[in-house]
């Protein structure tokens, strides 16, 4: 027992080593950048394709991670990310979005401004440091879970700023769970501030939306505790005539379904990058 025990963890070391060791070329940094908003240092995984130095600017597409994870999560998870960042020719962004911040700015917790830091700071920071398109369409993000929920959200309030969003296991109405994950604690509790989570929700924020004004992927396996709120979210968006695919197939809330959701992702993401280079 003690040495598959063993064998197990060498392994685990070894794929992780190997994924930063950079794959056809491709170059896995992890950066540091600062938050003037919440004054403190917080780091993200980048990912550069194989033929960076070749051209001169690359879409991006930023990951985030769910609830109890950080910026690593994606890469030592599901090293094909590495893969699919140069099969696309996209750079990938695994920011830090702390354990619990839902990614949005908490009124009620000045330390999490998870919305300002990923939607403006980070995105000008990458910006600022690579060879990225500086423009909603060559920008789009997508997440798992907590991520999936700070993905939609960030997307639908900053269409400028994103041009295509995705969802992997979504919390999409955190109305539906007022004592999990640490949401009572970024905006009060749910019998107190209801409009709050109405409006910090991302099924409440439908109304943002217009035809095509977002690309929009939801992906939710149908034994996903989650998969209730995100099969309204697409009701809602079908009344409301909004494009967008809905993929629901068997799975539910585990690594395993997102190691493969992600590649349906990038592959959506690219689709939407190609039709902006076309235009």
């Amino acid at each position: 027992m003690k040495k598959n025990i063993l064998l197990k963890t060498v392994l685990n070391v070894l794929i992780f080593l190997f994924s930063f060791s950079g794959v056809k070329g491709s170059t896995v940094d992890t950066v540091s950048t600062f938050s003037p908003s919440m004054k403190k240092n917080i780091k993200a995984v980048v990912i550069k394709p194989d033929d960076y130095s070749s051209k001169l600017f690359f879409p991006v597409v930023y990951l985030l991670h769910g609830a109890g994870g950080d910026y690593s999560d994606w890469i030592k998870k599901v090293p094909e990310i590495i893969k699919y960042a140069d099969d696309y020719h996209l750079i990938i962004v695994c920011p830090n979005g702390d354990f619990t911040s839902w990614y949005f700015d908490s009124p009620i917790d000045l330390s999490m401004k998870y919305e300002t830091y990923i939607s403006s700071e980070l995105v000008k920071w990458i910006d600022a440091h690579y060879k990225t398109i500086k423009g909603r369409e060559g920008r789009a993000i997508t997440g798992l879970s907590m991520g999936g929920h700070g993905a939609l959200y960030l997307a639908f309030k900053h269409q400028d700023v994103y041009g295509a969003a995705g969802s992997m296991s979504g919390g999409v109405d955190i109305r539906a769970f007022p004592n999990n994950w640490d949401i009572a604690k970024r905006l009060g509790k749910y019998a107190q501030f209801p409009e709050r989570w109405d409006s910090h929700s991302v099924i409440g924020l439908t109304y943002l939306l217009t035809p095509d004004s977002l690309s929009l992927i939801i992906d939710c396996g149908v034994s996903d505790f989650f998969f209730p709120v995100n099969q309204k979210l697409h009701e809602k968006l079908v009344l409301m005539n909004i494009p967008h695919d809905f993929i629901a197939r068997p799975g539910s809330h585990s690594w395993a379904y997102w190691a493969n959701a992600v590649q349906y992702q990038l592959l959506f993401m690219n689709n939407f990058f190609e039709k902006g280079v076309k235009k």
